[in-house]
């Protein structure tokens, strides 16, 4: 552990010593230093408001820069010739612009950038259009496109992560079931964090049920945003662990496409096509994703997924956009794991121990976002939303041993794991579990959004309101014999969700440099639980109709500042009320008893800085404290419990400090012709029961949250050079962490409890680009060293992470 710890500390100072020294020994000097400006300008808007960190790229060259706070920027030293440069920026259409260099003459540019008529359903969340998010009242990270295309992900878990404080728990190893904990708090199946994309929640149904059994693939995103501050208060109901907003394409301004293959191991595919553009006043993006394996880790799958956006600018002030998703995934992804002799021996950590199971996820959306400019000071943004999700899981029935090893009657022969521990063996039955499960979400949201000025100073106004609907439809059949979809009705209920949500934030500029921001939230959730059919101790299976309902009402603050002392430095902080309301399916019980299953609670606070220097290094730094006067429990299935749902767990403490740092060490150096980064980011994280509680006559009050681990640190190399070469090297390394609220260090028999040991993972890109035929090849290799380490021993046993994974390709853009 020492030596790791050591690794690491090195990796994260290396460039620091390296560009200190450097400077005072002479070998490299300022970047400007000897250099002629070649081109130099200015970037505003319309309104000739300046642009602050818009990007500029010279188009086949390494060279590029973004705008300093006043909109300003220069690049050094290009050759003579014609180039191409490419402006973009969060919020506006991008565009390309041609200049002529020539020996001694400089190149002035004034640039205008148009503003994005309409967001598609409001596309950027958190995104600002400052690289020091100098008007975000909270801590934020934005994952962008060119980071993406640098991961080559195959999961999305390889993007969440790069944010600081951000812990994923890989399940499958290609992120079809995304697991996300912020600042310590439980991954499982993200219920703790708001997870939306283009500003529209993906989860089964938000409020009641919030488990991310459908999670948005990452190879059509253009960015994902995440926010942990208290901003939170627009966005709803989950307001504890963060959001998590993944964007997608808007209608290009041109006609563009692109083609992208990607082949590996075990039968890897992913393939996608997209196209867009704009005709008159109307804009069009399509996108047809396909991706299948006959096994990659210890999953195969087929995937599906088809997305087109349609934008019509009906007039100078109103414009609307329509968005239909389609995807149909078939894999089959399984509950049971290793137990801990399968582990330890070592000889079957990939195995499918049960190979008839089988995971159905179908889902259908269609949203519409409207836009309406009374003037240039008053919007109206209207969305409205629908979709249905249906999620049928068939899982081969099984048992453990006991003391007696006798096998189950309709045992089927198989057995894992070494019958000579007890728990320590598997005994496959010859019987189905089939748990349907349909749900269906519809929502409105008006958001009217007015820029004013109060005693001189600017206000930005925001107030909205949202209704929401949701229906959770759960049967679950019995079959006698393996694999089979058909069987016995045990269970049959129906659960029912209306919401109304109500929310004001106003954003005053006190000063030039100081932001104020203020909110409140109001949630109000109305639910019930039908239950139709289920099993009577003592009596059996049989109808029934139970039917109990109950409601919950919370007032939500929260309060931001950002303080600009100088243009490169900005201070934020934060308090706001976390809040999430209980699963209703746990709130009443299976006899139609309401349980006092609280809401989860908190009061959340934060302080920050965020500084750009010199531009080439930049430096985020953020305290945290999360107060929990109540933490839900999970003890589902799906977390490794015994199918009771979440139980209250009492008061919590998460407290911590995550940073981030990138260093453009080409700028040092001053490379002419190839461009280095080096960027880290980290988090320390104690997360802890606060008060007194007993279990198995333990006070558990000191110890640690399950799968929070206190240390956790992202890191990457990246170059890229003007021959088209570029490469991509990322580590990740996670602290032990524990698996239940005791924190038991050694493994039970069925590796479902257990401390998980720390491990370091390595990732590799080698890609090359050709100009001239519009085309990337790329070959990557996941887990560099095949490292061998426990990921997770949710749900029924040990998972082990990805094994190394080598995948090549290439995309074609047109």
């Amino acid at each position: 552990m020492k030596y790791i710890y050591t690794v690491l500390l090195a990796v994260v100072l290396t460039p620091l010593i390296f560009t200190n020294f450097s400077q005072a020994t002479g070998l490299i000097s300022n970047e400007k230093e000897g250099k002629s400006v070649s081109i130099s300008g200015k970037v505003t808007s319309l309104d000739g408001e300046t642009i602050p960190f818009a990007n500029i790229l010279v188009l086949g060259t390494v060279k590029g820069t973004y705008t300093n706070l006043d909109g300003s920027f220069q690049i050094f030293d290009l050759p003579d010739g014609d180039y191409s440069i490419k402006i973009s920026a969060v919020g506006f259409k991008s565009f390309t612009k041609e200049v002529n260099v020539t020996l001694g003459q400089l190149n002035k540019l004034d640039l205008v950038f148009e503003e994005i008529g309409v967001e598609m359903p409001q596309i950027t969340v958190i995104a600002d259009k400052d690289r020091i998010f100098s008007r975000v009242p909270g801590s934020v990270s934005y994952i962008d496109q060119k980071e993406l295309k640098a991961l080559n992900p195959i999961s999305g878990n390889e993007a969440i992560r790069r944010s600081p404080g951000v812990h994923v728990v890989d399940e499958e190893g290609v992120g079809m079931r995304v697991n996300i904990g912020i600042r310590g708090l439980d991954p499982d199946r993200s219920r703790s964090v708001l997870v939306m994309e283009d500003g529209i929640p993906v989860a089964l149904a938000p409020y009641g049920e919030p488990e991310m059994y459908y999670s948005p693939a990452i190879d059509r995103m253009t960015g994902v945003e995440i926010l942990k501050g208290s901003g939170q208060v627009l966005y709803g109901p989950q307001t504890i662990g963060g959001v998590v907003n993944y964007i997608t394409a808007n209608p290009p301004q041109e006609e563009e496409g692109a083609v992208k293959i990607q082949t590996g191991q075990g039968g890897y595919f992913s393939g996608m096509v997209s196209y867009g553009n704009t005709f008159g006043n109307t804009g069009i993006a399509v996108n047809l994703l396909k991706k299948r394996a006959d096994q990659v880790g210890y999953v195969g799958f087929d995937i599906t997924d088809f997305n087109t956006k349609l934008l019509f600018n009906i007039n100078p002030k109103s414009s609307l956009g329509v968005k239909l998703g389609i995807y149909n995934e078939t894999s089959d992804a399984t509950y049971i794991g290793l137990t801990q002799t399968m582990f330890d021996a070592g000889n079957e950590d990939f195995t499918r121990m049960a190979p008839n199971d089988r995971l159905d996820v179908r889902r259908y959306s269609l949203s519409f976002s409207h836009q309406y400019d009374f003037n240039k000071n008053i919007r109206l943004k209207t969305t409205a939303f629908g979709y249905t999700t249906t999620r049928n899981w068939n899982r081969q029935d099984f048992t453990r041993n006991t003391n007696s090893n006798n096998p189950p009657a309709n045992w089927t022969g198989v057995t894992w794991g070494d019958t000579a521990v007890p728990g320590g063996a598997v005994f496959m039955r010859n019987s189905t579990g089939n748990r349907d499960r349909q749900f269906e979400v519809a929502g409105l949201e008006p958001r009217l959004e007015i820029d004013y000025d109060l005693f001189g100073a600017k206000n930005e106004l925001i107030v909205g309101t949202r209704f929401l609907y949701e229906r959770a439809y759960e049967q679950r059949v019995n079959g006698t014999k393996v694999g089979v979809q058909s069987g016995n009705l045990v269970e049959d209920e129906i659960r029912t969700g209306y919401a109304l949500s109500g929310y004001v934030q106003n954003k005053i500029n006190v000063t030039d440099k100081l932001l104020l921001s203020a909110g409140l939230r109001f949630e109000n959730f109305d639910y019930e639980r039908d239950i139709n059919r289920r099993s009577f101790p003592g009596i059996g299976v049989r109808d029934t109709v139970l039917m109990a309902g109950n409601a919950i009402t919370e007032i939500i603050p929260g309060i931001g500042f950002n303080y600009k002392p100088t243009q490169v430095i900005s201070v934020f902080g934060g308090a706001h009320r976390g809040f999430a309301p209980p699963r209703v399916k746990d709130a009443i019980s299976n006899v139609g008893e309401i349980y006092q299953l609280d809401a989860e609670k908190s009061w959340n606070y934060e302080l920050g800085l965020r500084t750009d220097i010199n531009n080439w290094i930049f430096v985020e730094m953020t305290g945290f404290f999360m107060d929990f006067s109540n933490q839900i429990i999970p003890v589902s299935e799906s977390s490794g419990g015994l199918g009771t749902g979440l139980v209250n767990g009492g008061a919590t403490n998460h407290k911590g400090i995550e940073g981030a740092v990138v260093f453009d060490l080409s700028r040092v150096i001053g490379m002419k012709k190839t461009k280095l980064m080096y960027d880290f980011n980290a988090a320390y994280v104690n997360a802890s029961f606060s008060e007194d509680r007993f279990l198995e006559e333990v006070n558990i009050s000191g110890n640690r949250t399950p799968y929070a681990p206190q240390f956790f640190i992202n890191s990457a190399f990246t170059l890229e050079t003007q021959s088209g070469f570029g490469a991509r090297l990322n580590g990740n390394f996670v602290a032990s962490q524990f698996t239940d609220e005791l924190n038991t260090v050694a493994s039970s028999s069925s590796g479902e409890i257990g401390q998980i040991p720390s491990y370091f993972v390595m990732d590799a890109v080698l890609n090359y680009n050709v100009a001239k035929w519009n085309t990337n090849f790329n070959l990557t290799v996941k887990n560099l060293t095949d490292e061998r380490y426990i990921s997770n021993r949710r749900p029924q046993g040990i998972r082990l992470g990805l094994p190394r994974f080598v995948t090549a390709g290439f995309e074609f853009r047109f």
